[in-house]
């Protein structure tokens, strides 16, 4: 029996596809529900489902960082959008993703059945003549990239708070373990790596301002130590904060 975790803030949609639904035919168990994205991700991190039916458009969450997140944490999990959320360009990202099917509220039965059975196939390896062949690895990397993308979005915005691995890793829905693997994959860099270059990036831009002080840069670009701050500094661009300085003076 596959299991089947269903994830939607409307009770009547849960309600519906936990009875209405004969999961047995397909030879699937609804083995929970959950009423948001975060409850939704916990369930699943928790059971590790073979197939994830979700709504994308919940409050507090973003429905492809989501998708992403699930597909690149569980490759072999089998996921299918249900929503009312009728935009071309948001459907074709999530299909890009490596979602199975993206189905529109008030969806058909025989369009809900075919979805399931086109999942199940998937996952018991079965020849099926309607839906593409199973995701590809670089479709699964897609899904990597993705959460990679939105994780230095949100560390360029933030990076000069006291931001951390554990931090970013809550905004884009995977564990602090996973987005370090993904970085870097796909970076061949740390965390602590990017969020220093990002830091002094900022300072590059601040040190060109003669009336600032070093100790008020180095603040407001995160570091509470001016000693730190001039070690990252010289690490990433080979001068200390003064001989940067001094540099741009010359030119």
């Amino acid at each position: 029996m596959y299991r089947v975790v269903l994830v939607d803030d409307e009770h009547l949609i849960l309600e519906g596809l936990s009875k209405v639904v004969r999961w047995a035919d397909f030879h699937c168990e609804v083995a929970g529900t959950a009423r948001d994205g975060r409850e939704g991700l916990a369930l699943i991190r928790q059971l590790k489902p073979d197939i994830v039916i979700s709504d994308i458009r919940m409050p507090n969450m973003d429905g492809l960082t989501m998708l992403a997140a699930l597909r690149s944490e569980f490759p072999q999990m089998q996921l299918s959008v249900l929503t009312a959320y009728r935009d071309f360009d948001y459907a074709q990202q999530a299909i890009n993703l490596g979602v199975c099917r993206y189905l529109l509220k008030p969806s058909k039965m025989d369009e809900l059945h075919e979805a399931i059975r086109t999942m199940t196939a998937r996952l018991g390896d079965l020849p099926e003549t309607e839906s593409p062949e199973p995701k590809s690895p670089a479709e699964v990397g897609e899904a990597g990239s993705f959460i990679v993308r939105a994780a230095l979005d949100y560390m360029r915005e933030h990076c000069t708070e006291r931001i951390s691995l554990a931090n970013v890793a809550d905004q884009v829905y995977v564990s602090q373990w996973h987005l370090s693997k993904l970085i870097n994959r796909h970076t061949n860099q740390s965390f602590l790596e990017l969020l220093s270059a990002m830091r002094i990036d900022r300072a590059k831009a601040l040190l060109a301002d003669p009336s600032l002080r070093i100790h008020a840069i180095a603040e407001q670009v995160g570091y509470n130590d001016v000693a730190h701050f001039s070690k990252s500094f010289k690490k990433v661009t080979g001068k200390t904060p003064v001989e940067y300085r001094a540099g741009l003076g010359e030119r």
